[in-house]
């Protein structure tokens, strides 16, 4: 694992300048093995972080972690009764794991709507449930939810995301009220379309469900509100869950940072 000293300068390696050290703290990362997950426990164990990289994907989790020198840790987050008892020893929580389905409420699948918020809510809840005493008892807690520009705006044809998603910044902003006392800040980080395999899925099923190329699909309805035309790379949503994890931001809680290229703007 890569440890960067207190006087090193961020050269695009994600190290850490003055303040952004993370040696000593723990953090896991769900849906960590690939995209946004992925760049944040490498910005994480760049900055001295013991980093658990949990994910469905046993193999390139622990690919991973390997690179890392990490740990990884296979989880069905959809197993949430396995969840119930669980107790996380972890100082960051960044909750990223979640999926998406593009279809028009009358033909959305019941089982799939219950399949995405028990991902992208009931799961978040029970992993904070699961790191609350430990951070409690440390006196320091960074919980980063990785919410969306969905978690503010809704979009036509993603009921159950724009519904978890909004579901999600309520749990944040709970979990901020009752961590505060407790030196535990909770924030959501809300990027619009960033270049991940998620969205790669999405702009074929946005294609499909308009009855378009799919090249259209990222002029016309990805990016047509953004007033910066390009998607969010990884990279960027991971630079700013890393300054959420530091101790120079132990006053930003309840708080949701777009990052959408102007959309929510609007």
């Amino acid at each position: 694992m890569t440890t960067a000293s207190r006087s090193e300068s961020v050269a695009g390696d994600g190290r850490a300048t003055a303040g952004q050290d993370l040696t000593g703290r723990s953090a896991l990362v769900t849906g960590g093995a690939s995209g946004i997950g992925a760049a944040c426990a490498r910005l994480l164990a760049a900055r001295g972080a013991a980093v658990t990289v949990a994910d469905i994907d046993e193999r390139s989790a622990k690919e991973l972690a390997g690179e890392l020198g990490a740990r990884a840790w296979a989880v069905d987050l959809l197993d949430v009764t396995a969840l119930e008892d669980l107790r996380l020893e972890t100082d960051i929580l960044v909750n990223n794991a979640g999926v998406q389905r593009i279809s028009p409420l009358e033909q959305f699948p019941p089982e799939q709507f219950r399949h995405l918020l028990t991902l992208m809510v009931e799961a978040p809840f029970l992993l904070i449930r699961a790191a609350l005493p430990h951070m409690y008892d440390r006196g320091f807690g960074r919980i980063v939810n990785i919410s969306s520009v969905h978690g503010l705006r809704a979009s036509a044809y993603k009921s159950a995301y724009v519904t978890a998603k909004h579901a999600l910044e309520g749990l944040s902003k709970v979990t901020a009220l009752e961590g505060g006392p407790h030196g535990v800040t909770s924030n959501c980080v809300n990027p619009g379309y960033v270049r991940t395999p998620l969205v790669d899925r999405q702009i074929a099923d946005q294609a499909r469900a308009h009855g378009i190329p799919e090249q259209a699909v990222i002029e016309q309805i990805m990016l047509t509100e953004s007033a910066i035309k390009r998607l969010v790379e990884p990279e960027e949503v991971a630079s700013l869950v890393g300054w959420l994890a530091t101790p120079a931001a132990g006053m930003v809680t309840g708080a949701s940072y777009t990052m959408d290229g102007g959309w929510s703007a609007r």
